[in-house]
Formats: structure tokens, C-alpha cells, sequence
């Protein structure tokens, strides 16, 4: 049980530009909850936690100045089709101090399962009851376990940010408490995605993902309960992935060796069609984000704080997927990041401009929360977290031991996460319905130990790059 002791509003510690800032289509779509994380740190013999709540109020009132909008508040614009607006108004953040009798141990004995004890170190919103006007931006919470370690769990509106944006905001704030010189400042301006082109593509990530063959809607489908797995892949269970995926044909001409996360992304896409036991007519979409930072022309400035990644989905029948080779469901995944180009993303933005109503194209970050898209059976959602800087944010207490997500808000979400050994091995973190999760947990481990049998010349020949 975590008791929380007292409840701080961190404004920014200058006075910082009062303003209306735009915020980008692609913004407009993101979810209005916050992405919930949490890292965790050891015990530290040679720091007091009043210390450590001090040092983070006082740093954090320091980066809210470099990251204004963050202060902010978001308003909905009357007639606007649920679209928001930002108000820079230096209403300030929250952050809570708290305790438990647990123990990061009692924690890393659960693999950091992002289950309700996890929740219970982020700050708690009440979507339903606060306006979202009224909803602060960012919310922190530094918890005290009875061993000495502690906890920062985050929830950072995604309205905002995409990931590289708020692990910028994480880790520089990271470094003014360690009382350093911040690196790369954030580039605000977000009126560089303010693009006036129309559509050219169809985009069919932005119309409902396959239902169940036989369903009309998901309505059953959401209220089925839920389990959580988080599943360790060592170096050479990926490497073995990557290999087989690799072997013979290369799908869509592609020129290129396929990569960890395609390997990675294509088994899990199969696993779980094999355990949801779908017959091979049924459609089903494998959902990934893609960074176009660097596919639109000119490149989007290093430091820009906003969102830069849209979602896209691979989709085939479950037959096509699973009579083919793992290379197949790696092409799919290929042929879906290849197709975000600058004209694709221009195209994307010119398409949520002309929605009459942005807000059906919003998922959510919270369990529990049944409000906008599902992406659950028979459709699945793999994001990467492997290339950010997830294990940089030391705020002067000692080294971050695990970062995962704090909440897995609904059926077919998942991560992958580099873990923090630095050997090249990853963890995935995966929401599934609970009837299915142990058949998915047998097949994701049983079909790599497959490989060595059925492929012997993969464990054989060098490993491909990533």
C-alpha cells in the first residue's frame, strides 16, 4: 500500500511566454490521458529523501521553464470538433511525495509487472470528474520504499509528446538536479507540422481496425478481462528470431536484411493469432509507430517537443500470416514503415485537417478507460522503445534499475523495452485477454526453441545487423 504525504503544484521558477500554442494535427489525435511510466532506483546510503523531494521540486520548477508548455493547461475549442487548443499559462505541474513498506525488490520479484500495485506510484487523474482544463500536463510522483530505494512514476500527456520528446523532457530535467548544463534545448515551435496540403492517400490506419468475424462491434470484446506478461528475450532468442526471419525470401523485393524489432514484432503478431485461436479468414492489423523526425523534407529539427510519429498498421488474414514464414509477417511489418514518406505524412495531416471530429481517432493509455478506439482482438499493437534513452534519467540518487510502462491500458498493447544489462537483450511487456495469455506465453518461447531444430544453419551463420 503506498501513503502519500503531501501533494505539491511546481510552477515554473521565471516567468515564461503566456500564449495560445498551436498544436499540430497529428497532435489533435493523440490520447488526452497521460503515458504512465515508471523508473525505479536502488537504495542510496548516502542520500535523505527530503533531499531528493527538495532537489526534484526545485529541478523540476527550473525545466518547466525550458519546457513551458508542459506548465500549460489544454482547452477544448467550442465548435471545434474536438479539437484542443494549449494554453501557456504556467498553471504548473504535480508532484506527490509518497511512501510504502514495499520494497523495489517485492517489485523486480514480479518482473516490474505494470500491474495496480504498479499504479499506485503514478498520480491518480480522474478523467470522468476534472475538466480538461483542469488536468495538469504533468504529473510525478517520487515514492520512499522501506528498503531506501525510490520511484519517479511519470504521466505526461501524449497530446504533447511522443516518446523521444518526453524522454527529452525526463532527462534533461534529470540533469538540472544533478545541477549539470542542459544538452539540447527543445525546439517549441510546433507550426512546423502545420501543413496545408490535401490527402493523396487512403490511410486505412484511420478507419476502425477488423472486427471479429460475426461481430458488429467490440463492445464484447472490451469488457473481457485482461492479463499482463512481461517476457524476457535474451540476446540469442533474438538473434534466432532475426535469423529465421532472414532465411530464403525476402518479401516486397525488400533490399535489406530485416531487423530485431520486425523479427521481434512479426512473432509476437503470430503468437498471439495462434493463441486467440482465429480462423484464417479473419483479417487482423498489427499496429506500429513510426518516426518520421527524419522522413519529411527538411528533416524535422533535432530538439523538436511534439509529436513526430504516426500510427500506422500492417494487415493481412490470419492464413496469409501463419502459413507463411516468420519473414512474411517481418515484410508486412517492412512495407508498412517503408510507406511513410514525406508525401505520405503530408498527405496524413491534410486528412485529420479535413475531420469533422478528431477525437474517434483517439485511444487510451489507462485501464479501465473504455473511451475511444480499440486496437485489441483480433488486432495487436507493438511499439519499440529500444532506440530511446530510457535509463539516462539520473536525478542525482544513483543509476535507473528498470523503466517500464506503469498501466497497460487494453487488450493487444505491448512494448518492447532494451533492458538495462546492456547485453542486447529485450523484455516485452504485453497486455492480452486472460483467457489467452498462457497459451501466447507457451507458443512465444516454444516456436524460438523451434528454430534450432527445424534451422540449424541459422544459429550457424553470423549474426545479421540490426
Amino acid at each position: 500500500m503506498v501513503t502519500v504525504k503531501t501533494i505539491h503544484t511546481v510552477q515554473p521558477a521565471e516567468p515564461t511566454p503566456n500564449e495560445i500554442m498551436y498544436l499540430s494535427d497529428l497532435d489533435q489525435i493523440k490520447a488526452v490521458t497521460h503515458a504512465p511510466t515508471v523508473h525505479f532506483y536502488g537504495p542510496n546510503t548516502d542520500f535523505l529523501y527530503s533531499d531528493a523531494i527538495q532537489i526534484l521540486k526545485d529541478s523540476l520548477s527550473k525545466a518547466l521553464v525550458i519546457f513551458y508548455p508542459l506548465a500549460g493547461r489544454l482547452h477544448e475549442i467550442e465548435f471545434g470538433g474536438g479539437r484542443l487548443e494549449l494554453h501557456c499559462d504556467a498553471k504548473g505541474a504535480i508532484l506527490v511525495e509518497a511512501e510504502t513498506e514495499s520494497t523495489v525488490e517485492d517489485f523486480a520479484k514480479q518482473d516490474f509487472l505494470p500491474n495496480e500495485k504498479m499504479r499506485e506510484l503514478i498520480p491518480k487523474m480522474d478523467y470522468s470528474n476534472t475538466p480538461i482544463s483542469e488536468q495538469p500536463l504533468v504529473l510525478a510522483q517520487l515514492t520512499k520504499f522501506s528498503c531506501g530505494g525510490l520511484s519517479l512514476g511519470l504521466g505526461i500527456s501524449h497530446v504533447l509528446v511522443d516518446g523521444p520528446s518526453a524522454f527529452h523532457f525526463i532527462n534533461e530535467w534529470a540533469k538540472i538536479s544533478r545541477g549539470e548544463k542542459t544538452g539540447i534545448l527543445p525546439v517549441l515551435d510546433r507550426k512546423i507540422l502545420q501543413i496545408e496540403e490535401p490527402p493523396k492517400f487512403e490511410h486505412t490506419v484511420l478507419t476502425p481496425p477488423p472486427l471479429l468475424i460475426g461481430q458488429s462491434d467490440n463492445t464484447e470484446e472490451r469488457k473481457k478481462p485482461t492479463a499482463i506478461a512481461m517476457l524476457k528475450l535474451s540476446k540469442g532468442q533474438i538473434d534466432k528470431l532475426k535469423d529465421k526471419a532472414n532465411e530464403g525470401k525476402l518479401y516486397n523485393n525488400s533490399s535489406r536484411p530485416y531487423s530485431r524489432y520486425e523479427a521481434v514484432a512479426g512473432h509476437v503478431w503470430r503468437c498471439a493469432s495462434k493463441a486467440r485461436r482465429l480462423v484464417d479468414e479473419q483479417l487482423t492489423r498489427l499496429h506500429v509507430a513510426v518516426s518520421f523526425r527524419n522522413r519529411i523534407q527538411p528533416p524535422i529539427p533535432q530538439g523538436f517537443f511534439g509529436n513526430a510519429n504516426l500510427r500506422e498498421a500492417a494487415i493481412t488474414t490470419v492464413g496469409e500470416l501463419l502459413s507463411n514464414p516468420l519473414s512474411y509477417a517481418s515484410s508486412k511489418i517492412r512495407e508498412t514503415v517503408d510507406q511513410v514518406t514525406d508525401e505520405y505524412v503530408r498527405s496524413y495531416l491534410g486528412l485529420i485537417k479535413a475531420l469533422p471530429d478528431v477525437s474517434v481517432h483517439r485511444n487510451f493509455h489507462t485501464a479501465g478507460c473504455a473511451m475511444g478506439a480499440f486496437y485489441g482482438n483480433p488486432n495487436m499493437e507493438v511499439t519499440s522503445w529500444t532506440s530511446m534513452p530510457v535509463y539516462d534519467a539520473n536525478f542525482g540518487w544513483g543509476e535507473v534499475i528498470h523503466l517500464g510502462p506503469g498501466s497497460m491500458g487494453f487488450d493487444g498493447k505491448s512494448f518492447i523495452i532494451l533492458d538495462r544489462d546492456g547485453g542486447g537483450s529485450f523484455t516485452l511487456a504485453l497486455c492480452l485477454q486472460q483467457e489467452y495469455i498462457d497459451t501466447f506465453k507457451k507458443l512465444f518461447y516454444e516456436e524460438i526453441s523451434a528454430i534450432s531444430l527445424c534451422s540449424p544453419q541459422a544459429q550457424n551463420k553470423p549474426s545479421l545487423p540490426a
